[in-house]
């Protein structure tokens, strides 16, 4: 399988909520995290990552991604994909009872492989505006 259709498999399946079940075999069992985001901090494996997405679908069932670019750069064993995340606050489980307000935040993925799997992926995203934009903070 190519690192794009490895990606894809990957991106498909975490936006999806199936968690780190449904997305590690698409990744090293130590895959690492990174994101420049309060949301996120102490957020440092695919792993955990993969599975506070699942749980952000709790309180958001309606989540769903709006796909705008997805790239592979095969020299560099990397793969980007830009996405808007869109969803509705309708469910309790965020840090404050549902609000009932929708969120649309763009986000970007940077995954490096190595033999073939996910062994490092950055999220670019401003959390401050999502959260604001939900009425959680």
């Amino acid at each position: 399988m190519s690192i794009e259709a490895t990606a894809r498999a990957f991106f498909e399946a975490c936006e999806a909520g199936g968690g780190w079940a449904a997305c590690k075999a698409h990744c090293h069992a130590d895959a690492s995290f990174s994101c420049q985001a309060d949301a996120l901090a102490g957020t440092v494996t695919l792993a955990g990552y993969a599975d506070w997405m699942k749980a952000l679908l709790g309180p958001i069932p309606d989540g769903r991604y709006q796909l705008t670019a997805f790239a592979a750069d095969e020299g560099r064993a990397a793969v980007v994909a830009a996405a808007v995340f869109h969803g509705t606050q309708t469910v309790a489980g965020g840090p404050v009872a549902p609000t009932g307000r929708a969120v649309a935040s763009d986000y970007v993925y940077v995954m490096g492989f190595s033999d073939g799997r996910i062994r490092h992926m950055t999220k670019v995203w401003n959390d401050a505006q999502a959260l604001r934009q939900l009425g959680w903070a």
